[in-house]
């Protein structure tokens, strides 16, 4: 029996390895490293990082210098598969971790079950994936969106030469932070460097500096796009606070039954006056303001992606494509396992509510999914946060305030809404270097779900007694997505909140949403999150990597930091993780 033609007419691609299991093995191992990697910076920074670029440096090292059989567009399945397989890291990290930190108050909460949740991650993953699919063709071969990533990645793709010697640096940069991580975790050096408390300012006005190599990677990798996030810091630190205090608007020494300005009446104002009641429901407020003008902002992208998605299904089915047939069996498929994640999630959700919350989870999930992948193509700025938590809130009302139920029905769309541009971006690659698009779909379709487990995993690791735990408790994994999403519920829940921080808030949000900035009201609101060192530490690394651009030029920064910034993203993480798993074998 002839063998089908799966070239749509184009020129025969048999003599080239693609879709082979050495790429999507390759691809699915570094895709879990990264994943795990990936959430702990998420828990650290409060955002989540792109993988195709380490993928494709990774795989040129593994299928060329290990195997010796790799070709261009093979490595373009193992980075198609190992960015699908990461994109759970971040709609985990931003999400789920809401659930641990409110189950410290509730028991109630506490006491949720993994299988509602690893139920709603994976209906997440397939959604995302097959809502996306069908609009390849209008926004890449059509209107020829840029995704600059897609174009960064089909870049590496073609200089094979130029990626093994990115992979060395990438290792050289993981040794480095391997290295010096180790004894950070072995106690011989710091963690951080209090330069406040040694010239004697006062602790509400903190001068530090994180000891952590991915904050300065993380750094290296934005440049000047994270400045805004630098800026949000420095505004809640060096400005609000200090400014509280000089003004009375914070309570006396004697107001709180304390002698006189001694070091616990600062740590007190720093503390329970400066961040828990005043920065910190600012920063919320910022954030949902920031959320909705991304919204608003995004208008044109929903007016595109909706005319898209109506000439795609005018143009029907193509060779080029995974099957319609597959893609509709795979969104029915996907929302039974939604229901059945609502029904599961809290035994006060019964079959009406779970019905209702699938049907308006998904419909929400598709329309933010298709925002997203609009915005990213365009900006290559990515609004899932704003996205994610606004999916959420709905999720809350839809439940009837059942917290477990809306978080863990809002995993779902947070991770969908990251697949749908993670997805295109992918696509947008292979269409520049020649790849058959129904290959990416087929691979990042088929394993896509495996960083579900890991990320949730991973999560479950570090909140352990030898993990230390995240959220606002732990300086040092503060998870600013997740404290916020848990702040923002316990607010509604008790029906006292904060108003006048969160208009406030929200109007400074909205208003810099008119900045030519994607997302700049997301990251400052989310940077009043952090400890001021670990955003000092990330600014370092953005003010390095605007020197060194200005002396060196984008090419070099593309070929030789970027790979090194990852390295040391994936080393501290790594070791983190490690120095987790050792504790755990000791004890």
């Amino acid at each position: 029996m002839a063998e089908p033609d799966l070239t749509g007419g184009r020129a025969e691609r048999a003599p080239y390895r693609e879709l082979t299991v050495a790429a999507v093995v390759v691809g699915v191992v570094i895709g879990a490293i990264m994943t795990s990697a990936f959430v702990y910076v998420a828990l650290k920074l409060g955002f989540g990082l792109a993988g195709s670029t380490v993928a494709a440096i990774l795989g040129f090292a593994v299928l060329r210098g290990v195997l010796r059989k790799g070709s261009i567009v093979e490595n373009n399945i193992n980075q198609t598969v190992a960015s699908g397989v990461n994109n759970a890291s971040s709609g985990v990290a931003f999400t789920l971790p809401a659930l641990f930190i409110l189950g410290q108050q509730d028991p109630t909460i506490a006491n949720f079950e993994v299988l509602p949740i690893m139920l709603s991650a994976l209906a997440g993953s397939f959604l995302g994936i097959v809502f996306i699919i069908p609009l390849r063709k209008q926004m890449i071969e059509l209107e020829r969106l840029r995704f600059p990533s897609g174009i960064a990645v089909a870049t590496l793709l073609k200089s094979p030469g130029a990626g093994a010697r990115q992979a060395k640096l990438l290792l050289g940069g993981f040794a480095v932070a391997t290295a010096f991580h180790v004894f950070v975790e072995l106690g011989a050096l710091p963690q951080e460097l209090d330069i406040g408390a040694a010239l004697g300012v006062p602790a509400y006005i903190p001068i530090a500096v994180g000891v952590s190599f991915a904050s300065i990677g993380a750094g290296l990798l934005s440049g000047s796009g994270g400045l805004p996030f630098v800026f949000g810091a420095l505004l809640a630190w060096w400005v609000i606070s200090p400014v509280a205090v000089g003004m009375g608007w914070v309570p006396t020494p004697a107001d709180v039954g304390l002698a006189g300005p001694t070091e616990a009446y600062e740590q007190f104002i720093t503390w329970d006056v400066g961040y828990f009641g005043m920065l910190r429901p600012m920063g919320i407020g910022i954030l949902i303001g920031g959320a909705l003008s991304g919204v608003i902002a995004s208008f044109p992208a929903i007016r595109a992606a909706l005319k898209g998605l109506s000439m795609a299904s005018k143009a029907g089915g193509s060779s080029d494509e995974m099957s319609s047939r597959v893609l509709y069996i795979g969104v029915a498929l996907a929302m039974v396992v939604l229901f059945g994640a609502a029904l599961l999630s809290s035994p006060d959700v019964g079959v009406g509510r779970a019905l209702l919350i699938a049907l308006v989870g998904t419909f929400w999930l598709a329309l933010a999914g298709l925002i997203v992948a609009q915005a990213t193509g365009m900006t290559d700025i990515s609004p899932i946060s704003g996205m994610s938590l606004i999916g959420v809130t709905l999720m809350f009302f839809l439940s009837g305030g059942n917290v477990v139920a809306s978080i863990i029905l809002g995993v779902a769309v947070s991770i969908g809404i990251g697949q749908c541009a993670d997805m295109m971006s992918d696509l947008k690659a292979g269409h520049l270097i020649g790849a058959l698009p129904r290959r990416q779909q087929l691979a990042q379709f088929s394993v896509a779900w495996i960083g579900v487990p890991v990320a949730v995993g991973v999560l479950y690791l570090l909140w352990g007694p030898e993990g230390g735990g995240f959220g606002p408790s732990n300086p040092e994994l503060s998870a600013p997505q997740a404290s916020a999403l848990a702040a923002i519920i316990e607010s509604l829940q008790a029906g006292a909140a904060p108003l006048d921080k969160y208009i406030g808030g929200a109007a400074i949000g909205l208003g810099l949403g008119i900045y030519p900035i994607g997302g700049l009201g997301v990251l400052v609101g989310l940077a009043m999150y952090l400890p001021l060192y670990i955003t000092i530490t990330y600014g370092i690394g953005c003010a390095i990597n605007m020197g060194l651009e200005r002396k060196y030029g984008l090419r070099w920064m593309g070929t030789t930091l970027v790979p090194v910034a990852a390295g040391f993203i994936i080393g501290e993480a790594l070791t983190s993780l490690s120095a987790v798993l050792v504790r755990l074998a000791a004890g």
